[in-house]
C-alpha cells in the first residue's frame, strides 16, 4: 500500500507539533520540575528537610538573594547587567550601621540604606543611559568604587549593631512568618504587577527586545534605563538592611559574590542575557533552587568550600541554558 506524500507530510507535521509543544512545556516548567526533583532527592537523603521549621529557614535564607535577583531581573530584561550589586550591599550596610551607631532613628536608617543603594544605582544608570557606556564596564567600575569606599570608611573592620528594633527586621516574625519572608512576598507582588500590568513593564520588555526600535517608537529609553538601574540599586540597599539586621553587624565584604548568585537565579528562572525575556515566578524558582541546594548541602554536612564549587557550577549551567534558549529561538 502506497502512502501519499500529503499524508506523510501531515503525520510529520503532527509529530513535529507534538515535539514542539513538549519542548515548550519543558522550557516553561523545567525549573519547577528541577525544583521538585531536588526537593524529593534531598528529602530522601535528609529527613529533616521537609519540616516546617526548615522550609521557613530556607525561605529566610533566600530572602537576600531573591531581592537581588529581582534587581538583576529588571536590569537583564532591558538587555543590561549589574555586577555592582554585592559591593553596593556592603557599602549601604556600612553607611546604615554608622548612622545607627551615632544614635540614628531606625526608620530613617532604613531610608538611608535604601537611598545609598539608589544613589549607586542612579550613577550606574547615568553611565549606561547617557554616556552609552557598556553596562558591564559601568557596573564593574561601580563594584570597585563601592567596595573601596566601604573598606576605606571602616578600615576593613566590621561595625556591630546593637539596636534591637533594627534587629527585628532580619530576625523577627510577623504573624508567625519571618519578617524577611514577609518583605519578599510584598516585593514579589509589586514587581510582578509592574512587569505584567503597567506601561513601565511593557517598556522594559520592549527595550530588551530592541533598544533602537523602542527609541524610534517614542520610548524614552535613557530615562527608563536610569529608572531601572536606580531601582536595582534601591533593592540592593534594602538587601543591606535585611543582611545587617540579620547578622547584627555590617561588613564591607558581607555580600561579596551575591551579584553572581542573583544573576544565576534570574537566568535559571528564564531571563535571557540578551534581554526582553524574564519573569518574577521564574526568578523565584531560580532563587529557591539555589537556596534548596545550599540548604541540602548544609544538612548533609558538606564543606562550605564544596558549596562554592556547586554554586559556581550552577552559574555556568545557567549561562549554558540561556545560550541554548537563544539558539532554539
Amino acid at each position: 500500500m502506497n502512502i501519499s506524500k500529503p499524508h506523510f507530510q501531515k503525520v510529520a507535521n503532527r509529530r513535529w507539533l507534538k515535539s514542539s509543544l513538549l519542548l515548550q512545556i519543558l522550557r516553561k516548567y523545567s525549573v519547577f520540575v528541577a525544583l521538585v526533583l531536588f526537593c524529593t532527592v534531598i528529602s530522601l537523603m535528609t529527613p529533616n528537610f521537609l519540616t516546617i521549621s526548615n522550609l521557613l529557614n530556607v525561605a529566610q535564607q533566600i530572602s537576600e538573594n531573591f531581592i537581588l535577583a529581582l534587581a538583576a531581573l529588571l536590569v537583564i530584561i532591558t538587555g543590561g547587567i549589574d555586577l555592582s550589586a554585592g559591593s553596593v550591599v556592603g557599602l549601604a550596610g556600612i553607611v546604615t550601621a554608622l548612622y545607627l551607631l551615632h544614635g540614628g532613628n531606625i526608620f530613617i536608617a532604613i531610608l538611608v540604606g535604601i537611598a545609598t543603594g539608589a544613589v549607586c544605582g542612579a550613577v550606574n544608570g547615568l553611565l549606561v543611559a547617557k554616556t552609552r557606556l557598556s553596562p558591564f564596564i559601568a557596573t564593574l567600575g561601580m563594584m570597585g568604587i563601592a567596595k573601596g569606599l566601604a573598606l576605606v570608611i571602616t578600615s576593613g573592620n566590621s561595625i556591630a549593631i546593637s539596636n534591637t528594633s533594627y534587629q527585628f527586621i532580619g530576625s523577627g516574625n510577623v504573624l508567625g512568618i519571618p519578617t524577611p519572608v514577609s518583605i519578599i512576598m510584598v516585593l514579589f507582588i509589586i514587581v510582578h504587577f509592574i512587569l505584567k500590568k503597567t506601561w513601565m513593564g511593557r517598556y522594559l520588555y520592549a527595550i530588551g527586545g530592541g533598544e533602537e526600535t523602542s527609541r524610534l517608537s517614542g520610548i524614552r529609553v535613557d530615562r527608563v534605563q536610569w529608572v531601572v538601574y536606580t531601582a536595582a540599586g534601591a533593592l540592593a540597599g534594602l538587601t543591606a538592611i535585611l543582611l545587617t539586621s540579620k547578622l547584627f553587624t555590617a561588613l564591607p565584604t558581607a555580600a561579596e559574590g551575591y551579584e553572581l548568585n542573583a544573576i544565576a537565579a534570574a537566568v535559571i528562572g528564564g531571563a535571557s542575557l540578551m534581554g526582553g525575556v524574564g519573569g518574577v515566578w521564574g526568578t523565584l524558582y531560580g532563587a529557591l533552587l539555589i537556596g534548596i541546594i545550599s540548604n541540602g548541602l548544609n544538612l548533609m554536612d558538606v564543606s562550605s568550600f564544596w558549596k562554592q564549587v556547586v554554586i559556581g557550577a550552577i552559574i555556568i549551567i545557567a549561562v549554558l541554558i540561556d545560550r541554548f534558549r537563544n539558539r532554539a529561538k
